[in-house]
C-alpha cells in the first residue's frame, strides 16, 4: 500500500513539473512568434531549443510507467532523443556566440549545419540503446533499465557534464573578450560600432545561464542514478522525488532565462502585447492593383501673360488653375 502511494506521488509530481515546463515552452514560442523574433539567427536558435524542450516535456507528461514493450521503448527513445536535442541546441547557441564574439565570424551560413547537428546526432545516439534492447521501465518513466547502468552514463551523463564544462569554459572566454572590447578603444571612433559592443555585452548576460540551467536540473538526476547503480534494490524516496522535480524542468528553466533578456522583458507590457496582437491579427492594410487611366491636363493661361512673351525671352509661366480630367480606363 505504501509503495503504491509513493509511486502515485512520484508520477503526479513528474506530471506537474512537466506541465509547468510545457507552459514555459509555449510562452517562449508565443513570444518569439508574436514579436517576430525569429528574424534573428540567435532567436531562431532559441526557437529550436524551445521546440526541443517542448517535446521533451511531453515525454515527461506521458502516462504511468509502461510495461516493457514497444510503447515503453518508444517513450524511452522519445525522452532520450529530445533530451539530447535540447542539450545540442544549447551547445549550438554557445558555439554561435563564441564564433561571433571571439572569432568574429558571420554565422548565418552555419544555420543549416546547426540543424543537422542538433537534430541528427541525437537521433543516432538515442537509437543505440534501442538496437541493443536496453530500453525498458526505469523508475518513474521508461528509459535505460537498471541492468544496463553503464549505458546510462555512456549515453547521457558523461557527455552531459563534459559538454556543460566545455560550454562554461567557452562563456568565460566570451565574457572576457567582450569586456576587453568594451573597455578598450583603438582606431577611428565609430559610435555605431561602440554601441554594438555594448549591446553584444548585454546579450551575452542572459545566454550564459543556459549551461547553468542544465547543470542545475541534471545534478539530482545524476545523484539518483549513481545511487541506483550502487544500491539497485534500495531506492531513496527523497532522491527520486528530487529527480522527478528537476529533470522535467528544462522548459521552465529555459523560459526563465529567456525572460532575463532586457529587450524581451521590456516588450512584455500591455501596450506592446496589444500592438503585437493587432499587427498579427488585425492588420487591415491591403496592397491592391489599379489600372492606369488616360489623364488629360488642361492649362488656362492669361492672355496678357502670353502676349508679353517675346521671341528671345524665356518666361516662367505660372498656371494657377489646372483642370484634371479623367477619361476613365
Amino acid at each position: 500500500m505504501e509503495r503504491d502511494i509513493t509511486k502515485v506521488t512520484i508520477i503526479t509530481v513528474k506530471r506537474l513539473t512537466a506541465t509547468f515546463s510545457l507552459i514555459g515552452c509555449c510562452c517562449m514560442l508565443l513570444i518569439i512568434w508574436l514579436f517576430r523574433k525569429y528574424n534573428s539567427l540567435a532567436q531562431r536558435l532559441i526557437l529550436s531549443l524551445s521546440l526541443a524542450a517542448f517535446f521533451d516535456s511531453i515525454a515527461y507528461v506521458m502516462g504511468e510507467v509502461l510495461p516493457d514493450g514497444v510503447l515503453c521503448n518508444f517513450q524511452a527513445w522519445w525522452l532520450t532523443y529530445f533530451d539530447w536535442c535540447a542539450l545540442a541546441w544549447v551547445c549550438c547557441i554557445t558555439l554561435n556566440l563564441y564564433l561571433i564574439v571571439v572569432k568574429e565570424i558571420r554565422t548565418d551560413r552555419l544555420e543549416l549545419a546547426y540543424h543537422c547537428a542538433a537534430w541528427g546526432v541525437p537521433f543516432m545516439l538515442s537509437c543505440l540503446p534501442l538496437f541493443g534492447d536496453y530500453y525498458g521501465p526505469a523508475g518513474a518513466w521508461c528509459w535505460i533499465t537498471d541492468e544496463h547502468v553503464a549505458w546510462r552514463f555512456i549515453i547521457w551523463y558523461i557527455p552531459l557534464f563534459t559538454l556543460i564544462f566545455l560550454m562554461m569554459l567557452c562563456y568565460l572566454r566570451i565574457i572576457y573578450v567582450a569586456k576587453q572590447r568594451v573597455t578598450t578603444w583603438s582606431g577611428t571612433y565609430e559610435p555605431s560600432r561602440e554601441r554594438r559592443k555594448v549591446v553584444m555585452a548585454e546579450e551575452i548576460k542572459p545566454l550564459k545561464w543556459y549551461p547553468c540551467v542544465y547543470l542545475a536540473v541534471s545534478l539530482f538526476p545524476l545523484l539518483n542514478r549513481i545511487h541506483n547503480a550502487i544500491f539497485p534494490s534500495q531506492p531513496v524516496f527523497i532522491l527520486t522525488l528530487l529527480h522527478v522535480i528537476s529533470a522535467p524542468l528544462h522548459g521552465l528553466a529555459n523560459a526563465f532565462v529567456f525572460g532575463l533578456d532586457k529587450e524581451t522583458w521590456g516588450q512584455l507590457t500591455i501596450t506592446s502585447l496589444q500592438l503585437a496582437i493587432q499587427s498579427r491579427f488585425c492588420d487591415s492594410t491591403r496592397i491592391r492593383e489599379y489600372q492606369t487611366a488616360n489623364v488629360h491636363y488642361v492649362a488656362q493661361i492669361d492672355e496678357e501673360d502670353s502676349e508679353s512673351c517675346g521671341d528671345d525671352t524665356i518666361v516662367m509661366v505660372s498656371m494657377p488653375s489646372i483642370t484634371l480630367k479623367d477619361k476613365g480606363p
